[in-house]
């Protein structure tokens, strides 16, 4: 824990991947910078999305072309950062021509492969859906469709690949430590934090804060008497996860009725990842977790379309979370802008910057963008620098991803090589580290289920923040969706005990 009374140039509330992004790139321009989550960094909206990083191909509909474009550029952006991380991924979109006519599928589609610059990705193309092919598991009579490029990414460690960065330019980072106030004293932020486990409070100050809060923006506008008037739209996205509904690496974006989309994403190798509902709620309580509504809007969704259709008893694992959205006046939830907005309040010399909405694809712009607004109260010792520097693991041209994987499984010829790809997509080269001198499955210790070791549980412990079973179970690794009940209930018990003991 940081000590009381230390003082920062910049203090960020919220470590989910906008708050995340903000640290990373304000700690490496030589701010001194600090960042605090009342829970877990990604925890909440950051490990609850849909898991893509894309361009974002029905926003053209609404006319959010600024948004798309620069989704787009980002999406080269971030491939080339953490190639371990993201990789692209095909979509394949069914025709219906009662729901969308095929000249303005095309039109999109012609505009969604030149908006965001020079890519590295295929372009679109009209596709014959064979059943040993683009139309694998779909009924026989969906004969024709089309096809685009985008790319996949685990959130949450997107999340925390960032703050080890921030970590490694000098911020300091507090996961489960919340803001209990904040007041102006003479041209800077006095913040009373609280240790969420033991209550301890203490006091930070910064000349700039910076509400990265997400679901909860309002609250912390509302803990520093901010004058910012802008309102939030909590929008509820659910997601569920079954067995591989079909064969393929390629991924589904299926038309609705209510002109909506669904996406069906081949997910941890033996799931299929579909998402995602869209609903207006008022308040944080309804969206602990999936409604049977939701569950069955999916379902039927994606029903329209299989030959095999998937039943309630087919879930495996589900989540929802919530998108802090600008609320623009829309009254359709799909229709509120996903492109993010930053409001100033530079009252008295303190300054505080809170950011409402945004996409996972575009956290490193936003944050870019948050750096120049605040130029003025700051003072950088760098330019902008986030573009050029891979994240942790990701030191490598994204073309030599397999051949990197390859040699890593050479180095560990008595380590199975699925376990082997799974920790390299995890962890990237970083890889070598978590493994330490292990070279046999008995050195990574105990076997939990679902690929997970005692050697990666303790490194996860020791080098990134996590405090409680689930954060390793569902977020720094999957293995929670791999495991049974009873084992996940084991590793939940030795964690706590280990944890006990180490402290």
């Amino acid at each position: 824990m940081t000590t009381p009374g230390r003082e920062f140039d910049l203090l960020v509330i919220g470590g989910g991947i906008n708050g995340a992004g903000v640290a990373r790139d304000a700690a490496g321009r030589g701010v001194r910078t600090a960042l605090v989550d009342q829970g877990d960094f990604g925890g909440a909206t950051s490990s609850a999305s849909t898991k893509l990083i894309h361009g974002g191909l029905r926003y053209l509909e609404h006319f959010e072309f600024r948004l798309v474009a620069e989704s787009l550029a980002e999406r080269e952006v971030i491939l080339r950062l953490a190639p371990h991380l993201v990789s692209p991924l095909r979509f394949v979109m069914p025709q219906v021509p009662a729901l969308r006519p095929v000249w303005m599928i095309r039109l999109g589609l012609w505009l969604y492969d030149r908006m965001g610059g020079r890519s590295s990705l295929p372009g679109s193309a009209t596709v014959r859906l064979l059943s040993d092919g683009y139309g694998a598991g779909l009924k026989p009579e969906l004969t024709k469709g089309f096809s685009y490029s985008d790319a996949r990414v685990d959130d949450a460690r997107l999340v925390i690949l960032n703050l080890k960065s921030a970590r490694d330019h000098g911020a300091t980072l507090l996961p489960r430590t919340r803001l209990v106030a904040a007041a102006r004293d003479s041209g800077r932020w006095r913040a009373t934090l609280e240790c969420v486990a033991s209550g301890q409070r203490f006091e930070s100050s910064a000349r700039v804060l910076i509400n990265a809060a997400g679901p909860w923006v309002k609250h912390v506008t509302d803990c520093t008497g901010s004058a910012v008037s802008a309102r939030v739209r909590l929008v509820k996205g659910s997601h569920i996860v079954v067995p591989r509904a079909y064969a393929g690496d390629h991924a589904y974006i299926l038309q609705n009725a209510d002109q909506r989309v669904v996406f069906m994403i081949p997910y941890e190798e033996a799931y299929t990842l579909i998402g995602t509902t869209d609903a207006v709620i008022d308040s944080l309580d309804q969206a602990r977790s999936i409604t049977r509504e939701e569950t069955c809007y999916l379902l039927a969704a994606v029903n329209r379309y299989l030959q095999c259709p998937l039943a309630e008893s087919d879930v495996v694992w589900s989540y929802a979370g919530v998108r802090p959205l600008y609320d623009d006046g829309q009254g359709d939830p799909a229709a509120i802008t996903r492109d993010y907005q930053l409001l100033v309040d530079d009252r008295d010399g303190a300054v505080q910057l809170s950011i409402f909405g945004g996409k996972l694809t575009t956290y490193r712009k936003l944050a870019e963008t948050v750096l120049a607004r605040l130029a003025p109260w700051l003072d950088y010792r760098r330019a902008a620098w986030t573009h050029g520097e891979p994240l942790p693991g990701g030191e490598f041209d994204p073309a030599r991803r397999d051949a990197e994987l390859q040699r890593l499984c050479a180095a560990y010829p008595q380590l199975p090589q699925p376990l082997l790809r799974d920790l390299f997509a995890r962890h990237g080269l970083i890889l070598a580290t978590v493994l330490g001198e292990a070279r046999t499955l008995g050195d990574l210790g105990r076997d939990f289920g679902g690929g997970l070791y005692r050697r990666e549980a303790e490194y996860f412990v020791a080098r990134e923040w996590a405090l409680a079973a689930d954060d390793i179970l569902w977020r720094r690794s999957k293995a929670g969706l791999r495991m049974t009940a009873a084992q996940r209930e084991d590793f939940t018990t030795w964690f706590a005990s280990f944890r006990a003991a180490a402290s």
